[in-house]
């Protein structure tokens, strides 16, 4: 376990430059962002290819053409009016969380560490987001945790972290010191969320409530959850064995039925709905260096297709 979290936070550290590299880079070449395309597209996602972390959009029915924005983020999301757009805010480098309501920004939150998942409620009322944050483990000296948040703009209420909620598991109380939670999804009542809480090496989909601020766990082994449109299913990554790598799963919320999604074997992404028949994920390719956006249908009938090389963070518009 020592190991396995000294090579995660390894990672962690050369994420962290990484960005650095490429907020210098930003900054030397002091160019101006792509303008905002006014074109018919319904994906809207973040470019990798050219290290600059753009957002550009698509039509679904010709995924080959790219139209630009003038956001740049790690992570963006947009639902119900509202986008959220995770992204470098200065040197170091630090982040932020930037929220815009109908293309004006209304709040901007410091991030604790490297973005990671972001995602708006239908309503576009509540934001979330997780972040790894470096130097923050319970158990190794300079590790990283994950640090999860949202906005609520209702109230105009920021919760940094959801570790001060109270916590159900397997029908117990938990109260151990190495809680994380990632992957925050919130329901049309916007009250209402699924998330990823972690413990003893562990993992559980929990369900909680954001005004009684508790969480209840409902099955191990599901991580990065994201509620349907029409909330009857949670999609999820989950293990391929013990160790191995992750696919993607759908649970059916009213009957407990979990079936596992062909072709989407490697995914390491929050998957997005499209509908509440498909999903779009991010995972990286066979023989290839970055991830590319794939879909895949909800029911398992079919494998995965690549629709969007060397993109991730795929959102709906």
């Amino acid at each position: 376990m020592g190991s396995r979290r000294v090579v995660l936070a390894v990672l962690a550290i050369v994420l962290v430059v990484g960005a650095g590299v490429v907020y210098v880079t930003t900054v030397v070449r002091g160019q101006p962002a792509a303008p905002t395309a006014a074109v018919d597209a319904d994906l809207m996602f973040v470019e990798l290819a050219d290290g600059r972390s753009r957002v550009e959009q698509v039509a679904l029915a010709a995924p080959d053409t790219r139209n630009g924005t003038d956001l740049a983020c790690q992570r963006v999301y947009r639902a119900g009016g509202t986008t959220v757009c995770l992204r470098l805010a200065g040197p170091g480098p630090t982040y932020a969380a930037e929220i815009s309501r109908d293309g004006a920004v209304v709040r901007t939150v410091p991030l604790p560490g490297v973005p990671s998942r972001a995602k708006v409620s239908a309503s576009g009322q509540v934001v979330s987001w997780t972040s790894f944050v470096t130097g923050d483990s319970y158990l190794v000296p300079g590790g990283f945790s994950t640090r999860t948040g949202y906005f609520d703009l209702r109230t105009g209420e920021v919760v940094e972290s959801l570790e001060g909620f109270a916590a159900e598991v397997e029908g117990k109380p938990h109260t151990a010191q190495d809680v994380n939670y990632w992957g925050l999804t919130v329901a049309a009542d916007d009250r209402t969320f699924y998330a990823t809480l972690a413990s003893g090496g562990f993992t559980w989909l929990v369900k909680g409530d954001l005004r009684d601020r508790r969480v209840t766990s409902l099955r191990r082994d599901a991580e990065c959850p994201s509620l349907s449109p029409d909330g009857t299913k949670v999609a999820y990554k989950k293990r391929i064995g013990r160790l191995g790598p992750w696919d993607l799963a759908v649970l059916d919320l009213a009957t407990g039925e979990e079936r596992r999604l062909p072709g989407t074997a490697g995914v390491d992404d929050q998957a997005t709905w499209l509908g509440d028949d498909r999903l779009a994920f991010s995972a990286v390719p066979k023989d290839a260096k970055l991830a590319s956006i794939h879909t895949v249908p909800a029911d398992g009938r079919s494998s995965a297709t690549l629709i969007i090389k060397d993109a991730t963070s795929p959102s709906p518009i």
